[in-house]
């Protein structure tokens, strides 16, 4: 880690709710949906110029297949917490997609998603999926989490496809929302801020995206969303009182949270642990980072042991971001082996040097910072 990098991990952990216990929890996002649909997919879109090399998430990222999923809970089966509990995983699922068939038909004017149980019928290697997810979840080592029902923002992408634009047509070609463009870095411009609201016409779409996305997370998993973390770190208010009535009591969040897109400017706004909205929705935020498929110039692993040992002496819970695209690997073999083999490393490393660690999932912890802000509250203690 850089100096300015171990600064800001200081700062980041200064306020908020603490807690002398050392809690762990993983939080990866984007399981579920479709980012670059196959191997030849890529190819071909390299092909025609498109530097879909030059983006870490379309270069690995893709539908988790069985093997990912295999690899993946071997690994977190492997490693126990002083509670003999698993070391577990907070999956944030996208829980729809696109169905790219329907919206054809219907010439890019009607959006049609579909669960992305049905999405998992069209892929090869793909069948057991949902075996491996029950078999994970019964063991403690998975815990879904809601992460919308698309990872793609409806009005704006429609209107890309209804203007013609040809990187956006090709990509749809392709069974895909997105493709990186050369000069774009901004998530809004390549549609994937399914949340933002930029203007009054988003509210009613994104209302109907959550509860349907919520309704339909029941039925996948059996049970409802304790918490949520929006597409692009971006949402508004809107989205947070639809959560609400969904049933969402927690918040996960990034360090900055991208609030109202009026104009195509974000405000930003800053979170601590635990701090509660007007709704009573508990905040958390990621305070360590294991991204080794975007740092592979870096030691990811001594990195983030870093993160959590300042986490720790703040009192503070290690929430570690450690999405997806590190994990896959139909579009770019080595990419999950390799990375499934540090992230070994690292849970290794954390119970070897905190004896006393907890992991839990991203519900436990919203629970326990409820839990114990009541007790504060009327006088008792945790």
């Amino acid at each position: 880690m850089t100096r300015l990098s171990r600064i800001k991990s200081h700062l980041i952990n200064i306020r908020g709710w603490r807690t002398s216990r050392k809690i762990v929890v993983l939080e990866s996002d984007d399981w579920g949906t479709v980012r670059m649909a196959s191997r030849k997919a890529y190819d071909e879109l390299l092909k025609k110029g498109y530097p879909v090399d030059r983006c870490e998430f379309n270069r690995n990222d893709s539908l988790e297949s069985n093997q990912d999923l295999e690899h993946l809970l071997d690994v977190m089966s492997s490693v126990s917490d002083s509670w003999n509990n698993p070391a577990c995983i907070t999956m944030n699922t996208v829980v729809g997609n696109p169905n790219f068939e329907a919206i054809r038909q219907s010439d890019y004017r009607q959006y049609t998603a579909e669960p992305f149980t049905e999405t998992l019928k069209r892929y090869p290697s793909h069948d057991r999926v949902m075996e491996l997810y029950r078999e994970g979840i019964g063991n403690g080592c998975f815990v879904p989490q809601f992460h919308g029902r698309e990872h793609v923002h409806i009005r704006h992408w429609l209107k890309s496809l209804q203007n013609g634009e040809h990187d956006t047509i090709d990509a749809f070609d392709q069974g895909m929302f997105s493709v990186h463009r050369a000069s774009v870095k901004n998530c809004s411009e390549v549609f994937l801020d399914a949340w933002a609201v930029h203007d009054a016409s988003d509210i009613p779409v994104l209302n109907e995206a959550i509860e349907m996305g919520l309704n339909w997370f029941n039925d996948i998993w059996g049970f409802t969303a304790q918490t949520a973390i929006a597409p692009c770190y971006a949402w508004d208010t809107v989205a947070e009182a639809a959560l609400k009535r969904g049933g969402v009591s927690g918040l996960q969040s990034g360090r900055i949270h991208k609030a109202s897109q009026s104009g195509g400017h974000a405000t930003l706004l800053r979170h601590q642990m635990g701090q509660q909205n007007d709704l009573g929705q508990t905040y958390t935020i990621r305070n360590a980072y294991f991204e080794p498929a975007s740092h592979v110039n870096t030691d990811a692993v001594a990195d983030c042991l870093q993160q959590i040992e300042t986490a720790f002496a703040w009192k503070k819970p290690a929430v570690i971001s450690t999405h997806r695209y590190n994990y896959i690997s139909s579009i770019n073999p080595d990419n999950g082996i390799q990375h499934l083999r540090q992230l070994r490393k690292l849970l290794t490393e954390i119970v070897k040097r905190w004896s006393d660690v907890e992991f839990m999932g991203s519900d436990a912890l919203h629970h326990t910072i409820q839990h114990t802000t009541r007790h504060e509250h009327d006088g008792t203690s945790n």
